[in-house]
């Protein structure tokens, strides 16, 4: 008893871990790499056909719904109502999987996971709400570190009660159902926030930005940062992190005032072209990157049908959340000029995005395709890592909050846009090889969207330079962190 007081009275560690229990076990899910074998194999009877072209796009429609009005809810019943109602959503969704049956009710599934999904922004941002701004890195390296843990535990024991056990699918998805549940429990232990970002923000007299009135931050050096496999949100410097300020309008249009400011914000945010680049990429590789995570399992069925085949769908997402970790935790200790090459690192890891799509529409074998895909995830999980860090820095904690929903909306948008084309029975209604030799080529299109622009950002700082003062290492420095500016 001692102890819980001691950790209550803490003010950081106690909050801090019991999000951490309740993400871990709201992210050990060992039945989520076996959700098309499920779906396709006895216990629920449904056509790949049905499954592809009429249960999963349900889940892209739900997540863009539900988004916005989430976000603000989010922030405006500060966080802790909201990861309450995901627990709910998480069990609603399992008990669906588990015991209705048909096809309404697996689209009806879909539109609790797509609710699950839009409620993810309350695990990301309530902890800033609870703790003071020192701690900031300290508990989003803790709250991330533990939800990959938590994935790849999730992800190994699937593989392992399938290959070794035996175990069906629905036991998977009863153990599934079991610890979110527990997640569910643990969230009504949170304490309640006082304050959020926007809504119950205190009035400050400094700006919404950390630098210049251009947004630029004054931020000297990098933070250090997490990088997560669904959501990304980069530790800034907590010392430069100002209040939220409001626009002085009367309290009863007090919600009005938040939009109004919201917008104000953004229209700032995306005035400055180094951060409008990165957004742009982040908004067309995210919605690429999102459907290819929501179809891949429908594509390994294709190439090794699990009612005749072995599969290993765990081990390859075990591997990838391993990889994908790694891939993002390597870019802290890279020294680079990322305002310089961060373009041109777009452009190439896109295009190797590309080739591994492109392999995997073209290889009749499985465990290229299982290769294709865990160099894919790596690939994607270091740019937006880099795309994140490089956004982060310049923006305060609110702004930055702001700029991540907004490029996820559009991202989102973007998806919807391509699932209703490429994948809807009342669109193309493409079969699953085909929809990948669209993802590559959509790929291929960013690749060279970036690597153009890179080439020319680079030619056009060469072209700058004073040719008579060739020795001038000084001023090349200049030439090259002035980039973002000067365009």
């Amino acid at each position: 008893m001692d102890c819980w007081n001691k950790m209550q009275s803490s003010g950081w560690i106690f909050p801090t871990l019991v999000l951490c229990i309740y993400g871990f076990f709201s992210m050990m899910k060992p039945s989520e790499p076996f959700l098309i074998p499920y779906l396709s194999g006895p216990d629920k009877n449904l056509t790949i056909d049905e499954v592809t072209h009429h249960v999963l796009p349900v889940w892209t429609y739900s997540y863009l719904i539900l988004l916005f009005p989430v976000f603000l809810l989010t922030d405006y019943v500060r966080y802790k109502p909201v990861i309450i109602l995901q627990g709910i959503s998480f069990i609603v969704t399992w008990m669906l999987l588990l015991f209705a049956h048909g096809l309404s009710a697996m689209q009806l599934m879909e539109f609790f996971y797509g609710l699950v999904t839009a409620t993810e922004v309350a695990y990301y941002a309530y902890i800033y709400s609870m703790v003071s701004a020192e701690h900031y890195q300290k508990v989003t390296g803790y709250c991330r570190s533990v939800t990959l843990v938590a994935s790849t535990m999730g992800f190994l024991l699937g593989q392992l009660l399938v290959s070794l056990a035996y175990v069906s699918y629905f036991y998977l998805n009863a153990i599934t159902l079991a610890s979110v549940s527990v997640a569910f429990i643990s969230s009504f232990f949170l304490p309640m926030p006082q304050k959020s970002m926007f809504f119950h923000g205190k009035s400050s007299a400094n700006a919404s930005f950390t630098g210049s009135d251009k947004g630029l931050s004054s931020v000297s050096s990098q933070p250090n940062y997490q990088q997560d496999n669904d959501a990304t949100v980069s530790s800034v410097n907590s010392k430069n992190l100002p209040e939220y300020q409001l626009p002085k309008i009367q309290s009863q249009n007090h919600f009005l005032a938040v939009l109004l400011q919201l917008c104000v914000d953004l229209k700032e945010c995306y005035t400055i072209k180094k951060l409008l680049y990165w957004s742009i990429w982040w908004a067309l590789a995210t919605a690429g990157y999102n459907q290819i995570l929501n179809y891949i399992q429908t594509l390994w069925d294709a190439k090794a049908p699990s009612r005749t085949s072995d599969i290993y769908n765990g081990g390859v997402e075990a591997i990838a959340t391993f990889l994908s970790s790694v891939t993002s935790l390597t870019v802290g200790f890279v020294k680079m000029n990322w305002d310089l090459t961060g373009e041109l690192a777009l452009g190439i890891f896109s295009a190797l995005d590309a080739g591994t799509l492109f392999l995997m529409h073209f290889t009749s074998n499985i465990w290229v395709c299982y290769a294709g895909y865990l160099v894919f995830k790596a690939c994607y999980m270091l740019l937006i890592t880099i795309a994140t860090f490089q956004i982060a820095i310049s923006l305060s904690m609110e702004r930055y909050a702001l700029m991540f929903g907004f490029n996820n909306f559009v991202a989102l948008l973007i998806q919807t846009i391509v699932t209703v084309i490429v994948v809807d029975s009342k669109g193309l209604g493409l079969d699953i090889e085909t929809q990948f030799l669209i993802y590559g080529s959509y790929f291929a299109v960013i690749a060279g969207i970036f690597l153009c622009r890179s080439i020319y950002t680079i030619i056009s700082i060469k072209c700058q330079r004073t040719p008579l003062n060739p020795q001038k290492p000084e001023a090349e420095k200049q030439d090259t962190e002035d980039y973002s500016t000067r365009l």
